[in-house]
């Protein structure tokens, strides 16, 4: 292929231009073999990542990589490959394979692309603003890395030592076409400071960690914020004891509650809805949550960590309310499991677009104190270890970290317990939202008042 340039200070090796080249090629070399339909994506990422420890380099790493993916479909039956060389042998070789796939895969009646009038034309795709190149060396990456982990030691005394920190500046474009006529790609960044420091000594160590992401490196928090706010965490943790084993209320701190709203995600996504694998099995329409609670779904928000004017299908997607009033309004599917539920696409294909999670009984100044003020007497969770979710009864069982609350105010540090219940009743359970909202990914949420778990302790 004749490369064209790519955009100055993108850091790519191949222009738009040429993933449409690429893309296009694939797909006429597809019809040729005789493919009823087919789709393909060229994608390229690169980026820098630093590390320091101890107020030395540890690591510099530069990344590069480059993929051309295509799905044919013969019929019902699909089959799909892929290749990093962009050569139009390595291209017509892989087009090959994928539809040799599809002719010995067995017949899915709802295999297919997308409706053609559930595609996003070209018209709407707006910029949604989420490519800002960084042009950061190793050097000054470095120096951030060592500034944010300098200021977690000068915050006190106690933090002796540190995992420590990190600085990343990553980016990536592709365009994507289909048979049903789709055509669409976009540049995005994604660039984050982050640090771990350890507080105290021998068995009385504690680590804690923090960190920002952001699309802009503009818009990143000073790396002295971030080094200072993880130091206080691991400092607060100090002579953290076991508690009784109890049933009481539980604070889950901001971003563990985006965690929650995650489980709900994945309750209500297509895959374990048509397989039956969650607990949320028919619950459209009926009373998940508190009758308090709302979750909205916008892809259009800019410099969104979750925007997107099309999922990973071409499909459009739209703002919606997924949850309102306590209410189920809306799952999480792709076009195909839409078909395997006798659905319609969502345009969820490849996850969730900013979900903003709320309480209409929320105030303005429901900060933390507040919400400390609200839960009274209980655990406040900051950290949660291992992975024991099961989707299809929704139970749940976690390590935890946090405090012990009493009247309003954190009385001390407790470690060493599990927190545990089933999702369905948490969920129900959810008392209060605060106003201390917090970013994880494609998620927004303030921290959230569960009204009763089981703690056990020593």
């Amino acid at each position: 292929m004749n490369k064209t340039p790519a955009p100055n200070g993108s850091g790519f090796s191949y222009s738009r231009a040429d993933f449409e080249e690429l893309v296009d090629s694939a797909l006429e070399h597809a019809r040729r073999l005789g493919a009823t339909d087919a789709g393909a994506e060229a994608s390229e990422g690169c980026g820098l990542s630093v590390s320091v420890r101890k107020g030395e380099l540890e690591t510099v790493e530069r990344n590069r990589d480059k993929s051309l993916g295509i799905t044919v479909y013969v019929g019902s039956q699909r089959g799909n490959a892929s290749t990093s060389d962009f050569s139009r042998e390595a291209i017509e070789r892989t087009v090959q394979a994928a539809y040799d796939i599809a002719r010995f895969t067995a017949q899915d009646p709802v295999a297919g692309l997308p409706d053609p009038e559930e595609i996003a034309p070209l018209q709407e795709q707006p910029d949604l603003d989420l490519f800002h190149p960084w042009q950061v060396t190793s050097e000054q990456a470095a120096e951030l890395a060592l500034r944010c982990e300098r200021a977690a030691f000068d915050t006190d005394a106690r933090i002796i030592n540190s995992e420590g920190a990190g600085v990343s500046a990553q980016q990536s474009h592709f365009f994507s076409a289909h048979t049903h006529g789709f055509r669409g790609g976009y540049a995005s960044s994604r660039h984050s400071i982050s640090v771990a420091p350890i507080a105290g000594r021998a068995e009385q160590m504690q680590r804690d960690a923090w960190y920002s992401s952001m699309r802009s490196a503009k818009e990143l928090a000073s790396p002295e914020a971030v080094g200072r706010y993880a130091a206080e965490r691991a400092l607060a943790r100090l002579n953290a004891r076991k508690i009784p084993t109890t049933q009481c209320p539980v604070l889950f701190e901001s971003p563990l509650a985006a965690g929650l709203m995650g489980s709900y995600v994945q309750s209500t996504s297509g895959g374990a809805l048509y397989r039956k694998s969650t607990f949320l099995v028919d619950s459209l329409g009926k009373q998940v949550f508190a009758d308090h609670i709302d979750i909205n779904e916008d892809p259009f928000v800019r410099r969104g960590k979750g925007s997107a004017a099309f999922d990973e299908e071409g499909v459009r997607t739209k703002a919606r309310k997924v949850i309102a009033g306590g209410r189920v309004e809306g799952y999480f599917l792709s076009s195909y499991s839409a078909r395997k539920l006798g659905m319609k696409t969502t345009g969820n294909a490849g996850g969730s677009h900013n979900l903003t999670f709320t309480s209409r009984r929320t105030e303005p100044g429901d900060d933390l104190v507040q919400m400390l003020k609200k839960l009274g007497t209980g655990l406040f969770v900051i950290e949660l270890m291992g992975q024991g979710v099961n989707y299809v009864t929704g139970d749940y069982s976690r390590g935890a970290s946090g405090f012990w609350v009493e009247n309003g105010e954190i009385a001390f540090p407790v470690q060493e317990i599990t927190i545990a219940g089933n999702l369905r009743d948490m969920f129900q359970g959810i008392e209060a939202v605060g106003a201390d909202v917090y970013n994880y990914g494609a998620k927004t949420v303030g921290s959230i008042l569960i009204n009763r778990m089981k703690v056990a302790g020593s």
